[in-house]
């Protein structure tokens, strides 16, 4: 949680001695909020809680912007302002509020105190007569870890937040050093029953050598279980050593369970001020938290997406909405209902239809298992069964499943697919034979227009043009989202006819581009809402014949509509009539990346082009890590990289590839994407993955860098017509700097220059199982991990891209 704090710096108090009766006030600008330690890199005091005239006691990172707390007072509530923070001798730390009432304090302290201390580790505690420390923030901790502190225990240790805003209440998950171990659980409140661990740490001294603690080495940065033997087994090695000499510090424990240690740099530019991740547990927290009793990370009815950061992005499947909008973590539920007694309405099947949606499960929710059973009897078995909330069909099986659904994940599986129940009037709570919300907007208009009849003729005339305009408008609207409601997902993709592109393009007259899939042309249409004004869009009109039938072509239009990122282009519309296949995108006013890269004499800023390298990086990683359903672009190049208003990069056409027949490509070879760019494997008929879009990007990485075409046949030198050759040859020659001429810009940025060929090399390499994947190309761009030195990337090539 990030706060905003209302104290003045004339107020703050910089010292590591507070003594007797020392205090602080929360939001009184007359006396001092907090106390620092000597460096001033720490922070104890009363932190404002966000939109709220409320304070926590907390201690926090001083010297970065976003304020990140590491600790807060166990027990404690928000408290007004005036109320006040006092070192007393018989009590230790004594909170009290504005009128003098008792709020909290330290734990009991067996002897006097005699003052308090801060250090600059973030330690806030009190000495007593003999100099002992009677009591540390470091002995309670909450959700973090910092460098130097050693909690010696066996139990909990750390306890998640309720949420990423709330710091009062306690969170479902819990750290937990277990049997020499450290344990990652979840807890089913209002109980502490722990459900079984969905981290395990892997460490071979446990069974022989008890634990006692867990610590944080502050000059190498690895966190460690500390044995009753005084051995100290890391936990963690991260990909890159830190010291807290040069980084600031922390493991926490996140709200959404995944325990993750950071590291932010104390001396570096603006731009990157951030917290990085060096290392986090468990890889896919989505997948390997399975409990026999409880909801899962996401609650109940829910869905687990696993995140590029390895965080869990948790969604309501359609149909359902969450149960309490403050707190998602209890769940989902359907917005309908089913009965399941002898002649309620809500128990018939002929009420209910099935949504199909891929790469979702429920694995521990099944009550039936039918086998063997074809895909239409598993729907059918659902629909007849009032206890059936979900089907899964794989194979020759199928799996029902019934509510509450517990353990939802994303999973990719292209041999099995989810049937979802849903109401057929609509996803609102209501009885089968009331009216959709659609019908009762027509039901408004008939009931106005009955009562107002026999008024006066020109009043009748009126009427009933104003009905019939209100028909129009309905019949309009729905004509408009036909594929949402076909589709049954929430996806706000217009349908057009070819007559309303037609004249939206003025007779496709003004041509953008050709590309792989067709020709692209400038339109404008109606902004839809509700003014006359109309927007510029990009109208792609598909020149190919297509092998798949009318509802396999809105299926993929259905897929790409899907997504959702602000490095992809949008798709706003389609045409499918007849043989007319036309795309409606959002128009980009900066055009092409191919033509920013190379159509201009002077070279783009090296700040402007690592900013596009990654805004692609970002878009190809949603693309194949993120969506629903796994995406492969297949034509990475510079032409469909396109730059919106300020130069940020999206990627176009991604998901078209797979709507051509494999014969009808850009090359005339039985290859989907363009010499140059297209990745070994298509040479030789091996099986087709993500990492063909790998091997695309590092060729693009390169010409970003590079500002240049991968293929030149008239540049100078015929050692460099072949870039990727030419990059390889200067990386292992010590000549980078000969591949950015005189761009003093990238030289003075030398690391991230050769850290940036070294993935590119890492992504052309002509084995496809040593190229990484996306997630981790991103993590290596962005400097979160070290990036080994790439082995020759074409050691047995003997087909040239050319």
């Amino acid at each position: 949680m990030f706060c905003f704090l209302l104290f003045l710096p004339h107020i703050a108090i910089s010292q590591t001695f507070i003594s007797l009766d020392g205090f602080i006030v929360a939001g009184d600008d007359k006396a001092p909020g907090h106390w620092l330690s000597p460096s001033g890199d720490f922070a104890f005091g009363f932190c404002q809680i966000e939109n709220s005239d409320s304070f926590l006691l907390t201690t926090w990172f001083d010297k970065i912007p976003e304020k990140t707390i590491v600790w807060h007072a166990k027990g404690s509530h928000p408290v007004p302002t005036g109320s006040r923070l006092v070192v007393t001798s018989g009590r230790g730390l004594v909170l009290n509020d504005p009128k003098g009432g008792f709020l909290w304090s330290t734990e009991t302290v067996v002897s006097r105190v005699t003052h308090g201390f801060f250090e600059d580790s973030g330690n806030f505690g009190l000495k007593d007569e003999r100099n002992g420390t009677a009591w540390e923030s470091f002995d309670s901790p909450t959700d973090t870890i910092l460098p130097g502190q050693e909690i010696q225990t066996n139990g909990v240790v750390l306890i998640a937040q309720r949420s990423g805003s709330d710091l009062t209440g306690e969170g479902r998950f819990r750290l937990y050093l277990q049997d020499g171990t450290v344990q990652l659980r979840t807890v089913n409140f209002p109980s502490t029953y722990q459900n079984e661990p969905y981290y395990v740490s892997d460490d071979s001294n446990a069974s022989t050598n008890p634990s006692k603690g867990i610590g944080f080495n502050s000059s190498t940065g690895y966190l460690y279980i500390l044995h009753q033997n005084g051995e100290k087994s890391p936990l963690a090695r991260g990909n890159k050593v830190v010291s807290s000499k040069d980084y600031y510090l922390r493991a926490t424990l996140e709200f959404d369970g995944v325990f993750i240690q950071y590291s932010y740099p104390k001396k570096t530019s603006a731009r990157e001020r951030k917290w990085s991740a060096i290392w986090s547990a468990p890889d896919n927290i989505c997948i390997t938290t399975h409990v026999q009793f409880g909801s899962g990370i996401c609650g109940y009815n829910r869905i687990c997406k696993l995140g590029v950061d390895k965080r869990p992005k948790c969604e309501c499947p359609r149909g359902f909405s969450l149960l309490n909008q403050s707190d998602e973590y209890t769940g989902c539920i359907p917005n309908f209902s089913q009965g399941c007694r002898v002649g309620d309405p809500s128990s018939s099947q002929d009420e209910f239809v099935l949504d199909e949606v891929v790469n979702i499960n429920w694995p521990t929710s099944d009550y039936e298992r039918l086998q063997p059973f074809g895909e239409d009897d598993c729907k059918d078995s659902c629909l007849r069964d009032c206890m059936c909330a979900v089907a899964i069909f794989g194979g020759d099986t199928c799996w029902k499943k019934k509510l509450p659904l517990s353990n939802g994940r994303y999973e990719i599986n292209p041999n099995s697919k989810a049937f979802v129940k849903m109401r057929k009037y609509g996803s609102e709570t209501q009885s089968p034979g009331s009216p959709s919300s659609g019908s009762n907007k027509d039901n408004a208009l008939i009931i106005a227009g009955s009562v107002l009849l026999g008024s006066s003729v020109f009043l009748n005339f009126m009427l009933m043009a104003a009905v019939g305009l209100g028909f129009f408008l309905i019949y309009q609207k729905k004509l408009s989202r036909i594929f949402v409601d076909e589709s049954g997902l929430d996806v706000n993709i217009r349908c057009f006819t070819y007559r309303e592109l037609e004249d939206a393009t003025n007779g496709f007259k003004e041509e953008l581009g050709r590309g792989s899939f067709g020709i692209v042309y400038r339109g404008d249409i109606e902004a839809g809402n509700g003014s006359n004004s109309r927007t510029e869009v990009a109208i792609k009109k598909l020149d190919r014949l297509f092998q798949e039938s009318e509802r396999e072509f809105k299926t993929e239009v259905l897929v790409i509509g899907q997504t959702h990122h602000k490095n992809l282009v949008r798709l706003l519309g389609y045409c499918n009539e007849g043989q007319n296949r036309l795309l409606v995108y959002e128009y980009l006013s900066n055009g092409t990346l191919a033509s920013f890269l190379f159509g201009n004499e002077m070279k783009p800023s090296w700040e402007r082009r690592v900013q596009i390298a990654l805004d692609v990086g970002k878009g190809l990683l949603y693309l194949h890590e993120e969506c629903s359903t796994q995406i492969i672009h297949c034509d990475i190049k510079p032409q469909n990289i396109l730059l919106d208003e300020n130069y940020g990069a999206r990627i176009s056409d991604f998901g078209l590839a797979k709507l051509l027949l494999l014969s009808q490509t850009h090359t005339n070879t039985a290859i989907r994407g363009t010499r140059g760019y297209v990745a070994p494997e298509w040479f030789r008929n091996s099986p087709i993955t993500v990492k063909v879009d790998v091997y695309s990007f590092g060729v693009l990485l390169l010409e970003i860098i590079c500002c240049r075409r991968s293929v030149d046949i008239e540049i100078g030198g015929e050692d460099k017509v072949i870039l990727a050759d030419w990059a390889y040859d200067c990386y292992r020659e010590k000549m980078i700097d000969a591949l950015v001429e005189n761009d003093e810009e990238a030289l003075s940025d030398f690391k991230r220059l050769e850290r940036f060929v070294m993935v590119a090399i890492w992504c052309i390499q002509e084995d496809p199982s040593l190229r990484p994947t996306m997630k981790k190309v991103m993590l290596m761009l962005e400097g979160i991990i070290q990036v080994s030195t790439p082995p020759c990337p074409f050691p047995f090539s003997t087909i040239s891209t050319v």
